[in-house]
């Protein structure tokens, strides 16, 4: 064990915590750890006071409530056997309760009204928090990444779906009953295309990766000529095409990509104006993998809000920029908001 990862050893901060509260009451570590709960895969990393992750590691998700929490578990002994932590954040893609310790309800988890927190807390001695994925990632964003210029910021997470967060005046807005920001299911096709939470028309039935590839599947069979192009400039399969392939044949000047992309542009652009019009950010942030891509479409996309957006010729405009953090977002934010929770209560 070397000077840094000796702050304080796993036996320190477990007697160091108070019973009733999970709080630490010795001397605080420099550390706490974050962990993304995805469908697929739990990423987890240690990450220091300025935002750095020290270690890390990952395992596949397990698909049952008891194996998922043991596997946090072992997830947490794994990256604490050298390194002490004062507290461990977690985020989930799913409805989060105010208490920050409850998962109500996570579609590709098998969490139902879950106290998340407080079983993590029992089997490890530590104090953990929950929160909503995006949230967590525009946190981070906000202390470490491309949000911190920000006063009022809304973060969006382009992927399969489409996920939001807002922090407002340096706080994260989570609303009366801890799941605002919605985003993607804000309706802007009556009766438009069904959407999995059930309603139909939803904003990230247009403007995703899944509804990127919907549009792109679609205009093939419609042209299969020019689709067929697509896939020899992308080298990729018809029947494989996806927003890489777009992005990459797009980059070439591929008359399809390029039709592809436009219709993603005009709904992200009617997205950005609704998010202008109802919140009036001076930042909005593009994370995800679709934003991987954001120099093909992001000039465009805001050029059509700035023309939907209400009384445009007499407002500013929100900065739309591609977050700094990437995939690791999430992680950083869930400890270091766990951190500065943990920190508000002593």
């Amino acid at each position: 064990m070397n000077a840094q990862t000796a702050c304080c050893s796993r036996a320190d901060t477990m007697v160091a915590l108070a019973p009733d509260t999970g709080r630490s009451t010795g001397d605080t570590c420099p550390h706490a750890l974050g962990i993304d709960v995805g469908g697929t895969n739990i990423r987890a990393s240690i990450v220091d006071e300025a935002g750095h992750i020290v270690s890390e590691t990952r395992r596949s998700t397990p698909s049952s409530d008891s194996e998922l929490t043991t596997a946090l578990v072992a997830v947490i002994d794994e990256l604490t056997v050298d390194m002490a932590v004062d507290a461990v954040g977690v985020a989930v893609a799913g409805f989060v309760a105010r208490d920050r310790s409850t998962v109500t309800f996570a579609p590709h988890l098998p969490w139902r009204d879950a106290p998340v927190a407080a079983e993590l807390t029992a089997r490890t001695g530590l104090p953990v928090i929950v929160e909503h994925d995006v949230n967590a990632a525009a946190w981070g964003e906000y202390r470490f990444g491309a949000g911190g210029s920000g006063e009022n910021v809304v973060t969006l997470a382009l992927g399969t779906g489409i996920g939001a967060a807002l922090t407002v005046s340096g706080q994260l807005y989570r609303g009366s009953f801890g799941v605002a920001a919605e985003l993607g299911h804000l309706q802007v096709v009556p009766d438009g295309r069904p959407c999995p939470c059930g309603k139909r028309g939803c904003w990230e039935r247009y403007c995703s990766g899944t509804a990127l590839v919907e549009t792109t599947v679609s205009l093939a069979h419609d042209d299969p000529e020019a689709s067929g192009a697509l896939a020899a400039t992308a080298r990729a399969a018809p029947e494989h095409l996806d927003g890489y392939a777009v992005a990459v044949a797009a980059r070439s000047g591929d008359p399809f990509a390029l039709s592809v992309l436009a219709d993603f542009t005009h709904w992200l652009g009617v997205g950005l104006a609704m998010i202008q019009d109802i919140y009036d950010p001076d930042t909005v942030l593009l994370t995800g993998g679709v934003s991987e891509s954001a120099d093909l479409y992001l000039e465009s996309a805001t050029a059509v809000a700035a023309e939907l957006r209400t009384g445009g010729r007499f407002r500013r405009s929100a900065q739309v920029r591609v977050a700094a953090l990437g995939a690791s977002a999430s992680r950083i934010g869930a400890a270091d908001l766990a951190r500065t929770l943990l920190a508000a209560q002593r």
